[in-house]
């Protein structure tokens, strides 16, 4: 089975022993996105919402590196720091989307990364 890297300087670098995504054959797997700027590597100023617009903001990038969109995401996961937000993050994430409905998990979780209240990984297919 084929391996590639996918970088793109248009979402945030990795920070870590990771990276924005690899393909596994015909399915590429992202890292989770939070809400950083890729311009200047730190977390944006805004609420929930802006964090989620900010995170699908990242993925899109990696997913246009990688010759894809969001039509392409068969399974995302949501990780959020409160499930109060639950509908506002549904709604931001819906907006991204458009039309397009992979299958979703979402899950909260004690804490994120840099106070991230939100982040966001997906899995997609080429072909």
């Amino acid at each position: 089975m084929s391996e590639t890297i996918v970088a793109t300087p248009h979402a945030p670098q990795a920070v870590g022993p990771y990276v924005q995504a690899r393909w596994a054959g015909n399915l590429l797997y992202t890292s989770g996105q939070i809400a950083l700027d890729p311009a200047t590597g730190k977390m944006i100023e805004g609420d929930v919402v802006a964090q989620t617009e900010r995170a699908m903001a990242n993925l899109r990038a990696v997913l246009t590196a990688a010759g894809l969109d969001f039509t392409a995401v068969v399974k995302s996961t949501i990780f959020v720091t409160d499930l109060a937000h639950f509908a506002v993050v549904n709604a931001a994430y819906a907006s991204a989307l458009g039309d397009h409905r992979p299958a979703r998990s979402t899950v909260q979780v004690a804490a994120l990364p840099l106070g991230a209240q939100v982040e966001i990984e997906m899995v997609a297919m080429r072909g």
